[in-house]
């Protein structure tokens, strides 16, 4: 049985993810505990398909929800060195 190849996720795709998950947070629709299991269990399926393109485009993509506040600088250094992009 030859290996899957999951299709890697865009950039644009996770950059929504982020800013959904973190409304869900700031809105009270996710509780803390719930808000950390989401983003867990999100890094963690990024880990198994992967991002495409390459680390400048998938930073350039990402970096605005550091700069604009959507994510904490918290989130944003676990992100990228769970991803493998620090």
């Amino acid at each position: 049985m030859a290996d899957e190849q999951l299709t890697p996720i865009t950039p644009a795709r996770v950059a929504q993810e982020l800013k959904t998950l973190s409304d869900g947070r700031k809105s009270g629709k996710f509780n803390p505990s719930e808000y950390e299991h989401r983003f867990s269990r999100m890094i963690s399926e990024l880990r198994d398909r992967h991002i495409g393109g390459s680390r400048a485009e998938i930073l350039a993509a990402l970096t605005p929800l550091k700069t604009d506040g959507t994510i904490d600088d918290t989130d944003w250094r676990r992100l990228v060195a769970q991803l493998g992009l620090a």
